[in-house]
């Protein structure tokens, strides 16, 4: 039986590392699924060459990691406009995986859009598979503070009971090093790198949260999220959206 990521973007995967890695200890099998397209064909091969150098000096076989949104053009940005295409690329590249022990996912923070829309989907995947538990990882969000400003690798309170994996300092400074596979991203990792890192420093370490289905039917968190200050998306367009496709579905 497999475990399932369910990620919006390359590199989206360097945010769990230590859950991979432990799992890579354990001998289990985990699956990499990446929803977003790209405007840039060529800025989308680069990224996946990342992703797969990654995960194979983890010790993934990086075929592993699928670009399933490969020419959909549910673009990266907009997730929750092509719900429709992004889910059935999803469900059948999980069909063809087989049996799942597992799924995790970008958390339901309210830090970018996409990152929400793939917890959305993987809830859905997860029931219609008789209810498989869902790990969710934070990467950003916003809770609490104003403009540009947002927490890295916070995991929020809302989205329940913290999970910590023990990691040693040799642990912790192979995955600081990891950042040097995502060179086409140098921009977006100088802010988010040290921004997880101190989070991690002053809050107890890396941690993961269960995923509660009910949570998605819920604001991530009260006051502005982080993606509808900065990417100018409303949570109003992308609950309609989001609501909208989980009726279709369960219809």
């Amino acid at each position: 039986m497999a475990i399932v990521y369910v990620l919006a973007h390359f590199d989206d995967e360097y945010c769990a590392l230590p859950l991979i890695r432990q799992r890579v200890a354990q001998g289990l099998d985990q699956r990499f699924l990446y929803v977003a397209d790209y405007a840039d064909p060529q800025l989308a091969r680069t990224r996946h060459a990342e992703t797969r150098a990654l995960l194979r000096q983890v010790g993934v076989d990086p075929a592993n990691a699928v670009h399933v949104g490969a020419g959909s053009g549910v673009m990266d940005g907009s997730v929750h406009r092509g719900l429709a295409t992004a889910f059935a690329a999803l469900n059948a590249a999980v069909e063809s995986i087989g049996p799942v022990e597992r799924f995790a996912c970008t958390a339901w923070e309210g830090g970018h859009m996409d990152h929400d829309m793939c917890a959305m989907m993987t809830t859905l995947l997860a029931q219609a598979r008789g209810g498989v538990p869902i790990d969710q990882i934070s990467l950003y969000n916003g809770k609490g503070l104003s403009g540009p400003f947002f927490h890295g690798g916070w995991p929020l309170p809302e989205n329940g009971p913290v999970t910590r994996p023990r990691l040693t300092a040799a642990d912790w400074a192979q995955w600081m090093a990891d950042v040097r596979f995502f060179p086409s991203q140098t921009k977006t990792w100088l802010g988010l790198w040290p921004a997880m890192f101190w989070t991690y420093a002053a809050r107890g370490g890396f941690g993961y949260q269960q995923l509660d289905p009910a949570r998605i039917a819920r604001r991530p968190h009260a006051g502005s999220l982080f993606y509808e200050r900065m990417f100018r998306t409303p949570y109003d367009e992308v609950r309609a959206a989001a609501d909208a496709f989980r009726a279709q579905a369960r219809a």
